[in-house]
């Protein structure tokens, strides 16, 4: 597996899956080209012989200067449990630190269990909030009304 920065073209690629990856859930919409076109150097692409099966969108903040952001990841189903998004995750975690970071911090909705079990696993912590939904702690209304969502912290060290 080739872990390597995702470049504008990879838009085009990716775009059109992410849904088919979310088992039909409809979340292209919150990746769109910029992110592709301005984060390369801090989002990766995991792939085997040209075919990706991975990715992890993020960036530096630039309002806070001690954190990083991760805005979206995923692994193709077929490729799940075989580590591909722990080495995604290590290689962000690597940039985030080289750029004197020593907080990511990432968003999940309350409804992606697997996202919320995944970054607990990880080492995340979720922030506290201020509503509880299934027994997770959320910000209420957090990226709107009726959009709670998940807020996670981790500390990193070089």
């Amino acid at each position: 597996m080739k872990i390597r920065n995702v470049t504008s073209e990879d838009y085009y690629i990716l775009s059109p899956l992410i849904n088919e990856w979310w088992g039909g859930r409809q979340m292209s919409e919150i990746l769109p080209k910029l992110f592709f076109d301005h984060f390369n150097t801090s989002s990766f692409i995991a792939e085997e012989d040209g075919a990706i099966f991975g990715f992890l969108i993020g960036f530096m903040s630039q309002s806070k200067k001690e954190e990083a952001y991760i805005h979206f990841a995923g692994v193709h189903p077929d490729h799940r449990q075989k580590k591909v998004g722990k080495k995604l995750y290590e290689e962000f975690f690597r940039v985030a630190s080289e750029n004197e970071r020593s907080t990511v911090k990432a968003v999940t909705s309350p409804v992606n269990k697997t996202s919320i079990a995944y970054h607990s696993k990880i080492g995340f912590s979720i922030k506290d909030g201020d509503k509880s939904v299934d027994g997770i702690i959320v910000t209420q209304d957090y990226d709107g009304p009726r959009k709670d969502r998940v807020l996670f912290e981790k500390r990193i060290t070089k």
